[in-house]
């Protein structure tokens, strides 16, 4: 028999969301003094990230119609949507500018992001039945789980917490018949969408994969008259998350069309997946597990796309979790069955072997399948499902702690069980991500370098060099969020084979062949960063003659610009012609 639900009070949902912060704030220390300074993981995709987010402000406010247009890529069209592209989180682009403020933003955002997974999925556990102990253990197990660890330089993988929220609010609306919060409910998971469609998509599959069940639920049981003011509110939701999912997907299916690298092949699933052991590897900052899994961990590629290990914790709690009466038995079985499932799906396939893989047939099968690339990071819903579970074995362990004779006072009797989910919740997160304010943690939380100059008075389109190197490609991005001028530069999921030519031809830059062709094609301004690049003519100050070339040059800053005088936008390559390749020179 389940448990009594207990509602949740106005009180409790200011505790809740004050404790979720100061945990998210404890188990990613000392990010918060550093705001703006430093930034979680690496200086890999969080700088990209930090720059989407601020595009994302920039476009609302001075292009709306032309938000996929981005300033990167230049003259390519719809180069926000060459990755998962945060809109979610545009609106905080909004607040502050330049490189510092991009970081700060992103800071923010990251500390927000491990604060709604733990509020989410406390929600949803408090929703289905479980009372506030349980569900801060499901809390800490959904927003700490092990695996997070090494997703924390992917803003789109960790940004989850609108999952179990939206299902939280959509429970309580169909619970207590309220239209508006079962549109709440589908506001939130449009939300989730928005942040993009490595978790947007599997969570729209999911939402039609309920539908369908409460369809046949709804068959099976003779087709009883259903509240009209819930229907009504359960359509237009659905039409606000379809609609959504329909405009923003129009610019990936072009990006697809255009470009084939971005729809990921069977060969690049394949080198992200793996077999079952990938469930017995924890990332190497994990101070618990990390080293022991060392020996698994060395054995594989793409390490961060397969440290898919669930936590011992929770994985004990959620066993126990299937047999407590907290939830109902059917419940308990579909949340069950829902992570086997799950993580079958989440070791994606071999082309070799001969088996037939479930995430194969998903990939072959399911539009848009086929732009995920990683299949692990379907461990995000299967986490929930463990921390779910996690949270029921949780109250079994208390009320079998308080009927054992070894609690013999009632003031003991009482206390015992709730320093056991304290202790428990507190177990969970440390395993998942080391000691709240641990002088010890490993955690990188580097420092990235600030702008060398002040690109906004810089002739745009620009082409930053050297620019073979990822990292150097990332740097740039960052920088271009003062103002944001249109540039050859990018870095994304998917990177043009165009753009690779472009920066082939720019290496023997300034001489005649590179400076016609760039001219040709419409790039105003080369910009040399000394500092970064091994060339010799570049790194002695930026002196290689240019006499006859009709170029000018100059120091800015830490670098030399190189002004060609070619006309702002115009392009011979005839790639495209739309209205950003039109939008005059910053």
């Amino acid at each position: 028999m389940a448990g009594t639900r207990l509602e949740v009070s106005a009180r409790e949902l200011l505790l809740v969301a004050l404790g979720a912060i100061v945990a998210s704030v404890a188990m990613n220390w000392p990010l918060v003094l550093n705001l703006g300074e430093d930034v979680p993981k690496d200086l890999g995709d969080p700088l990209v990230q930090a720059w989407q987010v601020g595009w994302g402000g920039h476009a609302l406010t001075n292009e709306p119609l032309d938000f996929f247009q981005s300033n990167q890529f230049w003259p390519l069209a719809d180069t926000l949507a060459f990755s998962d592209a945060l809109i979610g989180y545009a609106p905080a682009g909004l607040i502050g500018s330049g490189s510092e403020g991009a970081i700060a933003r992103y800071d923010v955002l990251f500390l927000f992001a491990y604060a709604l997974a733990f509020f989410g999925a406390y929600l949803l556990a408090r929703e289905l039945g479980v009372g506030p102990a349980g569900a801060l253990v499901a809390g800490a197990a959904f927003a700490f789980a092990p695996f997070r660890l090494e997703q924390d330089g992917h803003m789109h993988v960790i940004s989850s917490g609108g999952i179990p929220l939206a299902f939280a609010i959509g429970v309580r609306g169909y619970r207590l018949r309220r239209p508006w919060v079962v549109f709440a409910g589908f506001a939130v998971a449009t939300w989730q969408l928005l942040i993009g469609f490595s978790l947007g998509l599997p969570l729209a599959y999911l939402l039609a994969a309920l539908a369908l069940f409460a369809a046949i639920v709804w068959l099976r049981r003779g087709r009883p008259a259903l509240d009209r003011r819930l229907v009504i509110a359960t359509a237009v939701g659905a039409a606000l998350f379809i609609a959504t999912a329909a405009v923003i997907s129009r610019p990936y299916m072009r990006v697809a069309d255009e470009y084939p690298a971005a729809t990921r092949g069977p060969a690049e699933v394949d080198s992200y997946s793996g077999g079952p052991w990938l469930f017995l590897v924890a990332p190497d900052e994990n101070l618990v597990w990390g080293k022991a899994t060392e020996a698994l961990r060395d054995g594989l590629g793409n390490v961060p796309e397969k440290t898919l290990f669930p936590g011992l914790v929770i994985l004990v709690l959620a066993i126990a979790g299937m047999w407590s009466s907290s939830y109902p038995r059917r419940l308990r079985i579909a949340l069950g069955g829902g992570v086997v499932i799950v993580s079958v799906l989440a070791l994606g396939f071999q082309e070799r072997g001969g088996l037939l893989w479930p995430y194969r047939v998903i990939y072959e099968l399911l539009p848009g399948w086929e732009g995920i690339r990683t299949p692990g990071r379907l461990v995000t819903f299967s986490s929930l499902g463990l921390a779910l579970l996690a949270a029921a074995g949780t109250e079994r362990t208390m009320r079998a702690l308080a009927e054992s004779e070894t609690v013999r006072t009632p003031r003991l009797a009482s206390a015992a069980p709730l320093a056991l989910a304290a202790v428990l919740a507190l177990a969970v997160a440390v395993e998942g991500r080391g000691l709240p304010f641990d002088p010890f943690d490993n955690a990188a939380q580097p420092s990235p370098p600030g702008p060398p100059a002040d690109v906004s008075v810089i002739a745009a389109p620009q082409l930053h060099l050297p620019a073979e190197r990822p990292e150097d490609n990332r740097r740039y991005l960052l920088w271009s969020t003062d103002e944001f001028p249109n540039m050859i530069n990018g870095r994304s999921s998917t990177n043009p084979a165009f753009t690779a030519r472009v920066i082939e031809r720019a290496r023997s830059f300034p001489d005649r062949r590179s400076v016609l062709y760039l001219r040709r094609l419409g790039v105003s301004s080369v910009v040399i960063h000394p500092r970064r690049t091994r060339r010799a003519r570049w790194r002695r100050g930026g002196h290689p003659p240019i006499a006859g070339l009709g170029v000018t040059r100059r120091r800015e800053g830490n670098v030399i610009v190189y002004e060609i005088g070619s006309p702002t936008g115009s392009s011979a390559t005839g790639i495209r012609s739309s209205s950003r390749s039109r939008r005059r020179s910053r």
